[in-house]
């Protein structure tokens, strides 16, 4: 496979990533990881079982996009190696640890389905302790949101010195994505995130979305990435 082609099918990925995830968080806010705890339990409960068919599918959107990003770290790897395959190695670290992350969210995020089924084994709990559950599980999938962004704010900041110093990508992608980066950090203290969320997301929706758009519409500079792969091989890195 050519550089360019290797970052146009990257880029492809990419979008499967960002449509899904869009999709998604259209279908059920709540359960993104972006919107903050929730305190309603009733509201909650009735919303999740009015529209379960969404719900259902927004939960399966959030495992194929974390599939999707899974992917994307291979072949993240395999575009950036010839720049430093230490930092490539680290990038795919953190990115990979935040979809573990990512999917064990979606048990948290499957789990009030399973406490509203209304079967039978249930009936040992009130209705009002029911959907106290399932509130209690999206919280903790929120939460689980919070510790997921910080992992890929490690694999952005990453990310984005890997595109500074490669000379096949523009540099002022890779400052965007690191900036993005380090502004998913702020998660370790959430409420000071949830202060910054406006901010935040315009930081990583323009960053990813303009490093997206360029490798599928312009890929890489096949000369400049072939030069450098032969000069960390030349150089054993």
């Amino acid at each position: 496979m050519s550089p360019r082609t290797r970052a146009r099918v990257t880029g492809v990925v990419y979008l499967l990533f960002f449509l899904t995830v869009i999709i998604g968080t259209v279908l059920s806010p709540a359960t993104s990881g972006l919107t903050g705890g929730l305190a309603d339990a009733a509201a909650t409960a009735r919303s999740i079982t009015e529209h379960e068919g969404a719900y259902r599918l927004a939960w399966a959107l959030t495992l194929l996009s974390t599939a999707f990003y899974v992917a994307l770290m291979a072949l993240f790897y395999q575009l950036f190696k010839p720049v430093s395959r230490t930092f490539a190695l680290l990038a795919a670290f953190f990115g990979l640890v935040g979809c573990a992350v990512t999917a064990l969210q979606s048990l948290f995020q499957i789990a009030p389905l399973v406490v509203l089924s209304g079967n039978g084994y249930l009936s040992a709990f009130d209705a009002k302790q029911l959907q106290a559950l399932a509130l209690v599980f999206l919280n903790l999938n929120v939460q689980l949101g919070y510790i997921a962004l910080v992992f890929f704010g490690g694999f952005q900041l990453a990310l984005g010195y890997l595109i500074f110093r490669s000379t096949f990508l523009p540099r002022i992608i890779g400052v965007l994505i690191a900036v993005a980066g380090a502004g998913w950090l702020t998660f370790l203290s959430p409420p000071l995130a949830n202060n910054l969320l406006t901010v935040l997301e315009v930081l990583g929706v323009v960053s990813e979305l303009s490093l997206m758009l360029w490798l599928l519409v312009m890929g890489v500079n096949a000369q400049r990435w072939k030069e450098q792969a032969g000069a960390a091989g030349a150089s054993g890195i």
